[in-house]
């Protein structure tokens, strides 16, 4: 492993470091086989079951000790006023935060008036398991009563892929030993967003300083609309107090035993209680099914709402657990055709790969015209914000596997279009001009230098929806919607930028923004914003040719539509053409920006590890005048722009910045990997790789707790296909070099390309690739044109897997770093005692 310390905040993965005789490898599912209390938060989000739209994190049914009551509605959301210090014309106003909705989990178990809560009952043994395959978590107890009796608790829980607005609960119980009286309570209820029925605050909220928590309520959030209770079945209904949101939910129950039972039922405006009272005798089960539906809106009254809740449990109870179970597991065996990336030989590695590219379809199956949040439906980290994670690092896998949720993700962008028009006017550019992070459409960043500076979110998302109609060939969606945000963004960057001309030579400039790396900010010509911009401009240009051979009526309406005349086209291919590249002949590496290499350097590898991640430590302006990279930047721009760099370049970019890089930042890793093993680096590749790839299973960073990195888990995906299966496709075209690492024999994933599915496979000797779905693709290997077809297997031969260089970039081995003017760059560290260290050379003068 890596020793450079920039790997998860200087704590590199161990295979050690997860204990398994508590988690056993199961290639399959995420397994828990001892009950351990002590990290409740992370074993929440890791047991998320979710679709996209409903998600329930991992707390258990009896709803006590946890460290996030975690029940959420994609999009459910309420708004806050942003309170600036000193506030000026444009800084965002309306903050907005995902909330928990009433929580329809709760079945709760009392033997002889006892209840059983997990972390202080006397467990004997002890069961719990994540089913990647049947989207299924289930529980297996055995229990001694206080007064010695044994009870087996059999519990599980799915969210339906396919019913959107469904999920299903089911708790078996059995006396073991002894006959018992016990009781069953079935519950819906509203925590407040924080503190339980016991008066028990969240201990995920309010911690701190720490920007990626969410933020509490002191009003009350969820106002009382409708409660009924008729039978077995219970609803509630609810307008969110600020955003005029409004949501309804309902349960209905089935009981299945051979024991005496009697049923009743309470409900008022927070609670509704359908308990079950059981003579339970001895080896005789008692099984509750709970059928929940959850329906929201942006304003529809709360009747409508109940409505549609009513028939969602109709329907749901008509067709029955066992016919809901198997159409879950008959949409997740088809999902697995189109996504299962497999690693020979390596069950750990293929545990984790699943485990990753699980939560990433769980994040976004059923958001439909909702965004993909930073933690998913995991936690309420990040306040539930969209950013440009979903463009960048998860669609990329949606789109060559899943391209239906893909372009719901990519018509949620189309939806905002007006609110980001009304921001371009609001930053005096021309267009729309997309925030940084919200849930309903507005920016809701309250700090702009690290958040509305960072234009590129325009150029990211045109950047999708160009991989997405090239993949898919969707031209129609191209011309009918997307069309509207590829020339409304183009337009941004047209006003934003503007011309130079310096010794003859023109080029066309754009200042005052941030990139992706956020300890970088506000400044002129980032190279990962030009070149992205870059595309944009070229994309609308091209974009509007393409439509206009394949559907010219579409492509004529859009013209009168945005009223887009041939001269603008002209001007955009021209900036497109003359985009301001920065490059440094002295240094030989293309500048993260203009003034990033008149900085000092970080010295990165002497910061104690208590003083990391840097921005929890360090105010903004200190960390911004040093030379310090929290996520991958221009090396993210090599990836995703790697048309635009030739091989030296890569390595010298790599080379310089990946040194510099803290990690401090999940989405930096995989794009590291990706890089490192394009240029040669391929043992740091695999550091990378792994480090991401066990960010969550292990808790690496530490803020798992709030949710899984939903981006780092869909960038993994790009790992294993972009780094070790080498493809690169900005053009549209499929290219490979793989990379596979030393110790693995084979890599295999599947590739859907306008309707065809190909599973390409990587040994050391060989690419192979067979059509499994559809026709024909074409592809190149290492400048080489080939061609698939149904029923045979094409076999290119690979005379190695790449340069391999040893060891890891080292900024003090590039010499003597002397700036132009012939001052030596130094590296230091500040100080918060007020002392003044003495600097140290990057290289001995």
């Amino acid at each position: 492993m890596s020793t450079s310390g920039r790997l998860a905040l200087g704590r590199e993965w161990n295979p050690e470091d997860i204990d398994r005789t508590r988690f056993t490898v199961d290639e399959w599912s995420l397994r828990e086989d001892r009950f351990d209390e002590r990290d409740f938060g992370h074993t929440e989000a890791l047991f998320t079951v979710s679709n996209g739209y409903i998600g329930f994190r991992g707390n258990y049914e009896e709803g006590r000790s946890n460290h996030e009551q975690g029940s959420y509605v994609s999009g459910l959301h309420e708004t806050w006023q942003i309170h600036h210090a000193e506030d000026a014309f444009g800084f965002a106003t309306v903050g907005q935060s995902m909330v928990n909705a009433p929580d329809a989990r709760p079945m709760r178990l009392y033997v002889d008036d006892e209840p059983f809560i997990p972390d202080k009952a006397e467990i004997l043994d002890y069961h719990r398991r994540l089913d990647f395959r049947s989207g299924e978590l289930t529980r297996e107890i055995l229990w001694r009563t206080p007064e010695g009796k044994l009870v087996s608790i059999q519990s599980s829980r799915l969210v339906s892929f396919t019913q959107r607005h469904l999920a299903l609960m089911r708790l078996t119980v059995t006396m073991v030993e002894g006959d018992a009286p016990i009781a069953l309570s079935c519950q819906i209820l509203n925590r407040q967003d924080g503190e339980d029925e016991f008066g028990v605050v969240q201990h995920s909220l309010g911690k701190g300083i720490e920007p990626r928590k969410a933020a509490a309520f002191s009003h009350r959030v969820f106002e009382p609309r409708y409660r009924d209770q008729q039978g077995l079945r219970s609803v509630l209904g609810y307008r969110v107090a600020k955003s005029g949101m409004t949501v309804a939910v309902a349960a209905d129950h089935r009981i299945e035993t051979g024991n005496e039972y009697q049923t009743s039922g309470t409900i008022s405006d927070d609670r509704a209680r359908n308990v079950f009272e059981i003579e339970a005798r001895e080896g005789v089960p008692t099984t509750v099914t709970k059928y929940v539906a959850y329906h929201t809106s942006n304003g529809y009254p709360v009747q409508e709402l109940v409505d549609r809740c009513g028939r969602t449990l109709d329907r749901a109870m008509a067709d029955g657990a066992e016919e809901i179970r198997r159409q879950q597991r008959a949409w997740l065996d088809e999902f697995w055709e189109r996504s299962d990336v497999r690693v020979a030989d390596q069950p750990e590695i293929q545990q984790a790969v699943r485990f990753n590219l699980f939560q990433v379809i769980q994040a976004s199956a059923r958001a439909e015209q909702r965004g993909i949040p930073a933690k998913g439906l995991t936690g309420s980290g990040y306040n539930g914000h969209y950013f440009w994670d979903g463009e960048i690092f998860i669609l990329p896998f949606l789109v060559y596997s899943n391209p239906e949720v893909a372009r719901n993700a990519l018509r949620t962008r189309v939806q905002m279009l007006d609110q980001a028009r009304a921001r371009a006017v609001e930053l005096s550019v021309d267009g729309a001009l997309f925030p940084w992070r919200t849930i309903n459409g507005e920016e809701s960043s309250a700090y702009y230098a690290a958040g509305t500076a960072q234009y590129h979110i325009d150029a990211d998302i045109t950047y999708a929806i160009a991989k997405y109609v090239r993949a898919t060939g969707d031209t129609e969606f191209l011309a009918r919607e997307a069309i509207d945000v590829v020339v409304e963004t183009a337009r941004m960057w047209a006003s934003l930028g503007f011309w130079r001309g310096f010794n003859g030579r023109r080029t066309f400039n754009i200042h005052g923004v941030t990139g992706p790396d956020e300890y970088t900010t506000v400044v002129n010509n980032n190279l990962f914003t030009n070149v992205m911009a870059q595309f944009n401009l070229q994309y609308a240009v091209d974009a509007l040719a393409e439509i206009a051979l394949k559907h010219p009526d579409d492509a004529a309406l859009a013209r009168t539509r945005l009223h887009i005349t041939d001269d603008e086209v002209e001007r955009w291919a021209q900036q497109a053409a003359h985009m301001e590249i920065p490059f440094n002949e002295h240094f030989g590496i293309h500048p993260q920006d203009e003034q990033f290499l008149d900085r000092e350097v970080w010295d990165l590898a002497g910061t104690p590890l208590d003083k990391r991640p840097l921005l929890l430590h360090f105010h903004p302006l200190v960390i911004y005048r040093f030379q310090v990279i929290k996520q991958a930047d221009t090396v993210l721009a090599l990836y995703l722009r790697s048309d635009a760099f030739t091989a030296h370049e890569k390595l010298a970019d790599f080379e310089y910045y990946d040194p510099i890089t803290t990690g401090d930042s999940t989405l930096s890793g995989g794009v590291q990997s990706i890089v490192a093993a394009e240029v040669g680096y391929q043992e740091l590749a695999y550091d990378y790789f792994v480090n991401a790839l066990f960010t969550d299973l292990d808790n690496l960073h530490r803020n798992t707790d709030d949710g899984l990195h939903m981006a780092c888990a869909g960038v993994l995906w790009s790992a294993l296909v972009s780094g070790f299966g080498g493809l690169r496709d900005v053009t549209g075209e499929l290219a490979f070099d793989p990379r596979l690492p030393e110790r693995w024999s084979e890599l295999s994933f599947p590739l859907t390309v306008q309707s065809t599915r190909v599973r390409f496979t990587v040994t050391r000797d060989a690419l192979r690739a067979e059509v499994e779905v559809g026709d024909r693709v074409r592809f190149t290997v290492r400048g080489r044109p080939y061609e698939v077809r149904a029923g045979q297997l094409c076999v290119v031969p690979l005379d190695g897997q790449g340069p391999v260089l040893p060891g890891e970039p080292d900024i003090s081995q590039l010499g003597e770093l002397r700036r132009e003017d012939g001052t030596l760059l130094t590296t230091s560290i500040p100080v918060q005692t007020g002392s003044i260290p003495l600097p140290h050379t990057v290289a001995e003068a």
